[in-house]
């Protein structure tokens, strides 16, 4: 039986990539030997999450190093000299590697996967993923794949908040070290292969990653956006002055808003200036989502980037119609389905707010379960296996 591991930054915790991460190994560890080695704290352990107890897997717990204090002065400085200089070329990546992972940590990490014996090891996330292609020499005769859960524009524009365009030399060349970078999008297969035209990364779609609730019936006059509050991503910003711009001419219809996190303050202020106390709604995350899809008659994705936008599908699949922002990856998944506004405008938004309260709603419904049929979770694992088999 072959041994597949994970290597993620968190699993025991709220958010997309996790829930993905764990509905993917959870259905590999009917065929295989699966373990996730994870930076969470043994304390964070709570296998009710995503339903981790129904499968069995192996869990991990992995914790890099402290650095001295001179040497980690020392390796601040050369990366920052990498970072601010001009030369991208491989030798220099790899000095960044010796000063951005210095040897401790590496060895560290290096000896917790050689102790699993792994015929593949999977880093989940560009950051992890990097790391790990710097011990591909080290792990002679294991399989090496990253699995990448940003867009090449959330990781590499100048304004972003993960990576940014001063090191996504440096991460492409790690990346090519790779035996397999798997992507989750053909728009993104194409972005860095004008990037880089020697990469070559495959792509594979994430599964709908829930059991679908009641099916929306189309009478609610309710709006329903969902995700994290992290700063600007979600665009939740947005949504909620194009909603007051729509609420200025439609009385009748009412905004959700499903999450938590660090913006949560900002949208409340947006609500109170606007006086939509009555109007717009914030909920916080909950295990049953599915209720609010079901009692939803539109979906609205507001987003200024996204690598996969899972809800997306999860909308689709309770029979929502769809309002996105024009971004790739909805136009790849939802093609001529969606309701487009230019990314970023507010004035286009509520637009298309106004636009989808006049639409035929029990045709679109009707779509909208069809394309959600093409992500269902067998569908997606006939190519994880198929790779795994190579």
């Amino acid at each position: 039986m072959k041994r597949i591991c994970f290597l993620a930054d968190s699993i025991f915790s709220i958010g997309g990539v996790q829930r993905v991460t764990a509905v993917i190994a959870k259905e590999l560890a009917k065929t295989y030997d699966v373990t996730i080695v994870t930076l969470d704290q043994p304390k964070q352990e709570d296998r009710s999450l995503y339903e981790l107890n129904e499968a069995k897997i192996e869990y991990r717990f992995f914790s890099y190093p402290q650095i001295g204090k001179w040497k980690n002065l020392y390796c601040k400085a050369v990366s920052g000299l990498y970072l601010k200089s001009k030369i991208q070329t491989k030798w220099a990546s790899d000095i960044y590697v010796h000063s951005s992972f210095p040897a401790e940590q590496r060895d560290a990490l290096l000896n917790e996967l050689k102790k699993g014996d792994y015929d593949i090891i999977i880093g989940v996330h560009a950051p992890l993923t990097a790391r790990l292609a710097t011990l591909k020499k080290q792990l002679e005769g294991t399989r090496l794949w990253g699995w990448i859960h940003n867009s090449f524009e959330a990781l590499f524009n100048e304004n972003s908040l993960y990576i940014g365009a001063e090191r996504k030399r440096h991460y492409v060349y790690q990346f090519k070290k790779l035996d397999k970078t798997i992507l989750l999008c053909e728009h993104d297969i194409e972005t860095y292969k004008k990037y880089d035209p020697s990469f070559h990364p495959i792509y594979i779609y994430n599964p709908l990653t829930l059991i679908p609730g009641d099916k929306a019936n189309g009478k609610s006059k309710r709006f329903l956006a969902i995700g994290r509050f992290s700063h600007l991503h979600k665009g939740f910003d947005i949504l909620i002055k194009a909603f007051a711009q729509f609420a200025n001419r439609n009385k009748e219809w009412n905004l959700d808003i499903v999450g938590e996190g660090p913006e949560e303050g900002m949208y409340c202020e947006l609500i109170a200036k606007n006086h939509l106390e009555d109007r717009i709604e914030i909920h916080p995350f909950t295990n049953n989502v599915q209720t609010f899809y079901s009692n939803a008659q539109i979906y609205v994705l507001s987003s200024r980037w996204e690598g996969f936008g899972l809800v997306l599908v999860e909308a689709m699949a309770h029979g929502l119609p769809v309002i996105s922002s024009d971004l790739p990856t909805s136009k790849e998944i939802m093609g001529n389905f969606g309701i487009y506004f230019k990314n970023g405008s507010i004035s286009d938004l509520a637009q298309k707010l106004e636009e989808s309260t006049h639409i035929n709603w029990l045709e679109k419904s009707k779509q909208a379960i069809n394309i959600a049929h093409q992500y269902d979770v067998g569908q997606i694992m006939i190519q994880w296996k198929k790779l795994i088999e190579e």
